[in-house]
């Protein structure tokens, strides 16, 4: 079985802990600190999940957010796709995977086309 490593990124929930609720609330605490992002490479690091990530900003988000590392950054290690299970050919529903893939009861209704 092989496994890969991952991580989850947690700045948002961080920061509404914090009652942080706009990404724009970082700019100026950053800016104190020599950082300057704009607004939209701020937007980015709040909401998306950084692939690279400067060690300099980090320690200023820790810095920031009175927070350490492992409350930013969870490592996680999830299953290879050479090792995963198959699904049943029936879909996600068939073999019961809606609740694993997070889905819950969200599903897409079908289209119908009238004339």
């Amino acid at each position: 079985m092989s496994r890969k490593l991952d991580y989850r990124w947690h700045l948002r929930r961080i920061m509404a802990d914090r009652g942080m609720f706009q990404t724009t609330d970082l700019i100026g605490p950053l800016a104190e600190r020599e950082i300057t992002l704009s607004s939209s490479q701020v937007y980015r690091l709040v909401t998306e999940r950084p692939e690279r990530l400067s060690l300099k900003i980090l320690m200023a988000l820790t810095d920031i957010l009175d927070c350490s590392m492992d409350d930013l950054i969870e490592p996680v290690t999830t299953q290879s796709a050479a090792s995963r299970p198959k699904k049943a050919a029936g879909g996600a529903a068939a073999a019961g995977g809606a609740a694993a893939d997070g889905l819950g009861d969200l599903r897409p209704k079908r289209a119908r086309i009238t004339r």
